[in-house]
């Protein structure tokens, strides 16, 4: 939900070579049911912690959400998740 330039500064601040997106409306994070209503620390919408395999094909393969928006998917986890799916 960050405006672009917050995203663009923080890519470029943590050296990420890879792209973020940035929805400051929530169109996608609505569409996704990501949405966490007064979930922020200072009560602003946020949205929910997700993570996606998608195969080739454009298929959702697995998904983790979480209601917390400190927890996310060890990489070990999504790991093993990827490799079940072959």
């Amino acid at each position: 939900m960050d405006p672009p330039e917050v995203s663009r500064d923080l890519c470029r601040k943590a050296g990420y070579t890879f792209t973020f997106l940035s929805d400051p409306n929530a169109e996608v994070i609505r569409r996704y049911d990501l949405l966490h209503v007064g979930g922020g620390t200072d009560g602003h919408d946020i949205a929910r912690p997700a993570e996606f395999l998608v195969d080739s094909a454009r298929v959702v393969r697995w998904v983790n959400f979480t209601e917390d928006f400190r927890v996310r998917a060890r990489g070990d986890e999504m790991l093993v998740a990827a490799k079940s799916l072959r």
